[in-house]
């Protein structure tokens, strides 16, 4: 049943809410929603203390990772991480707490996919099921296509139904944020929600351009209870005005 997922986005150390789109090596182009005087761990409490389990914790860039691991330490064995993984240090995360890791662009170099890459982290991991693929993507004339490096480089891998299924051999959940939306609070990608319903057989998580509480609504009209949304720039804990935080609480409670 389509539930709430929470996230904690850190950017240079802080929690952040960005646009997607704008995220780039250079701050110059960034576009900030909101800054949280909060720190990691205070949302990772907050989430623990509602049982909100499968928030993803992702680094977008370097000088995250104290931050990250203040999170997991808050809240061990309840949070995802995502951001920098790889094969080498995917182990080491789950051992600082994580309940999976999220991988993304380690398993693109160059901006093509790589099988064995995925194959040797699962290895690390001992197992397909603390791995979440993030599929995040941006939407081509012919379909939706895997961005990556902070959402900046499209590669040549499509988000299809023949992809999906491969990948699901190889991990127990995807994570896909419309970057196209991201951050915009314009509303999600109805179209991209149906077909991660239709293709996906495995728990997948779609964020990208929440607005508001009926998104859930009509995240589970869409994709019949199989897909999960998280909704960021439009919370009120990221300093948003259109979607309160105990809202969604009072959601996935009435799902249960």
């Amino acid at each position: 049943m389509t539930k709430f997922r929470p996230c904690i986005d850190l950017h240079a150390g802080h929690v952040k809410q960005i646009v997607g789109g704008t995220l780039t090596d250079s701050d110059a182009t960034l576009t900030t929603n909101f800054v949280s005087e909060h720190s990691a761990g205070y949302y990772a409490k907050l989430y623990k203390e509602h049982g909100l389990e499968g928030a993803h914790v992702i680094m977008l860039g370097p000088g995250n990772e104290d931050a990250a691991k203040e999170a997991l330490a808050a809240w061990p064995g309840g949070l995802q991480v995502g951001g920098g993984v790889s094969a080498e240090n995917a182990r080491s995360w789950v051992e600082r707490g994580a309940s999976k890791v999220i991988i993304t662009s380690y398993l693109f170099p160059e901006g093509k996919f790589d099988l064995k890459r995925l194959e040797k982290t699962v290895e690390a991991l001992g197992g397909k099921e603390q791995l979440v693929i993030d599929l995040s993507c941006r939407r081509r004339e012919n379909g939706w296509f895997v961005a990556m490096n902070k959402w900046q480089t499209i590669t040549d891998f499509e988000v299809s139904h023949d992809n999906i299924r491969m990948l699901e051999d190889y991990c127990s959940e995807f994570l896909i944020h419309a970057a196209d939306v991201e951050g915009l609070q314009g509303g999600i990608d109805g179209d991209l929600v149906s077909k991660l319903a239709e293709w996906c057989t495995i728990p997948v998580t779609y964020a990208g351009g929440g607005k508001h509480l009926d998104d859930l609504s009509l995240v589970k009209k869409l994709s019949n209870g199989k897909v999960d949304l998280t909704i960021g720039s439009a919370l009120d804990i990221f300093g948003g005005s259109l979607v309160r935080f105990d809202d969604c609480v009072a959601w996935n409670r009435e799902q249960e």
